[in-house]
């Protein structure tokens, strides 16, 4: 079938101003909420799962994952229902595991391109013009991210194409990824289903009653109704008919509108039973590390701070809210780091010296990002420790002696002698060396010393080693300013 007048005007019209033709790229994720459970949860991505919506008793399967189809679930059915089926694991549906899965894809989307729009929840349009010289050509980029998400978690439907359209609808109808070849749109997607044709339609009874108008006219393929002549179809669907027609053929005139979302890395989990141990909690924040980990690196970027909180169960009797008590930490890390085993046995040696003292139900953990470090030795520079197993060294120190016990001093600006305390040890100077800061002096001390040069120069007392005549020989003061960079001494003396 050759291409018609108004694909090849639309073809002219996606041109750049370099001859090149724009391309663009669909993620899709499948059963969506499912998706989100099997990410926190992985174990469970070989079972039959079914994710239930409702308040209880009422209940109902809001969706499935291909395990369950085969079992005979579909969405839709009571929890009633499904509980006769053996294999089959219920989970509630969590808005917030939700939004951290669809933050996890808009990651995956932003590292390969700069142009992507939040279409849905589970359905992302990105802007692949240009990139074939940073990443390789559409099918190397449609792998690269489908390995990314994978990465991430999520198993996602991934199609590239020279029109939006022909993009959107082949990650909707093909599993895996899908390259649609240039100007054979048309051929490639005529062997969709009529339903994929509404799949971002935002009204679904409108698309109930273009699906109940196209079962009566025996269409049943997008080769179906694109056989139809075009004056007829408008005359009978109207103008909204004539845009169906066109989407089916991969044409249209939809245009990509780019979104800036807020960098925000965080996780969280839910837990079916709450966990009384650390070590059990330490797999769940090992899992949910790594998947900030992953992210923060498509993102090129590192963690400079770590925010746990924790939902305990205090064992009351009374309402939900009434039963639950909120548990923070915060770790400040010295330099961004980006290495989730680090991380993990910093927040178990935290854990561990300040207990939760009350059963987890839920866990929450935020990371804040930071750009990474760049540091290189000099050849002449002394070798210093890594910053990661230094903080580790550090907070298992502090576990030993008690937090606030080990650090870098700080003289304090009084007059008691010797008065300092405790800071975190941070890596200051160049190259990530490990110098402590300037600190000035106090005041008691600068005014002895001003006042010690007055005396100097008017002559009262000479700078010079002063003689004794006693048993004990010639004897000096020495004077430090207490500068930490460096100490200066004064010698100040007089002849008796």
């Amino acid at each position: 079938m050759k291409p018609s007048s108004a694909f090849l005007d639309l073809r002219q019209r996606l041109t750049t101003n370099d001859g090149f033709f724009m391309s663009f790229g669909c993620i899709f994720v499948p059963d969506f909420p499912v998706e989100a459970v099997l990410r926190a949860e992985p174990k469970l991505r070989s079972q039959a799962v079914a994710v239930l919506e409702g308040k209880p008793p009422l209940e109902n399967i809001l969706a499935v994952n291909e395990e369950a189809r085969r079992t005979g679930v579909r969405p839709g059915m009571t929890k009633l229902q499904v509980e006769s089926c053996d294999g089959i694991v219920l989970r509630d549906r969590s808005e917030l595991q939700e939004s951290t899965a669809h933050r996890a894809l808009l990651d995956c989307a932003q590292s390969f391109s700069p142009r992507v729009e939040d279409t849905a929840p589970d359905m992302l349009l990105l802007d692949l013009s240009g990139l074939d010289k940073l990443f390789g050509t559409l099918p190397h980029i449609a792998r690269a991210i489908s390995r990314r998400a994978s990465d991430m978690g999520l198993e996602t439907n991934v199609a590239v194409a020279f029109t939006l359209e022909a993009a959107l609808l082949a990650a909707h109808g093909f599993s895996g990824v899908t390259v649609v070849p240039e100007g054979k749109e048309l051929e490639f997607l005529g062997s969709l289903p009529i339903e994929i044709l509404f799949a971002d339609e935002a009204d679904p009874e409108v698309s109930k009653e273009f699906l109940e108008t196209f079962r009566r006219w025996g269409v049943r393929k997008f080769r179906d109704l694109t056989a139809l002549p075009g004056v007829a179809l408008s005359e009978r669907l109207g103008q909204r008919g004539f845009e169906l027609q066109q989407k089916a053929q991969g044409m249209g005139l939809r245009t990509l509108v780019p979104s800036d979302p807020p960098l925000v890395f965080e996780e969280a989990m839910e837990l079916e039973s709450p966990l009384v141990l650390l070590e059990p909690l330490a797999f769940v924040l090992s899992r949910m590390l790594d998947q900030l980990c992953s992210r923060l690196q498509a993102r090129t970027l590192a963690a400079q701070e770590l925010y746990l909180e924790l939902i305990l169960e205090n064992g009351r009797q009374s309402s939900l809210e009434d039963n639950l008590t909120c548990f923070q930490r915060t770790i400040h890390l010295p330099v961004p780091l980006l290495d989730a085993k680090i991380f993990l046995k910093l927040l178990q040696l935290d854990l561990k010296t300040h207990p939760p003292g009350a059963p987890v139900a839920k866990v929450h953990l935020r990371i804040e990002p930071a750009k990474p470090r760049l540091a290189q030795d000099g050849l002449f520079l002394p070798s210093f420790p890594e910053p990661e197993k230094l903080e580790l060294t550090l907070a298992k120190i502090s576990g030993i002696v008690g937090e606030g016990r080990a650090g870098s001093p700080e003289l304090l600006d009084t007059h008691r002698r010797e008065a300092f305390r405790i800071q975190h040890f941070t890596l200051g100077g160049k190259n990530g060396s490990c110098s402590a800061p300037n600190h000035p002096a106090p005041t008691s001390l600068r005014r002895a010393v001003a006042f010690l040069r007055r005396l100097v120069g008017a002559g009262c007392l000479d700078a010079r080693r002063m003689g004794h005549r006693g048993e004990r020989g010639p004897r000096h003061c020495a004077l430090s300013s207490g500068s930490r960079s460096g100490a200066r001494t004064m010698a100040i003396g007089r002849k008796l």
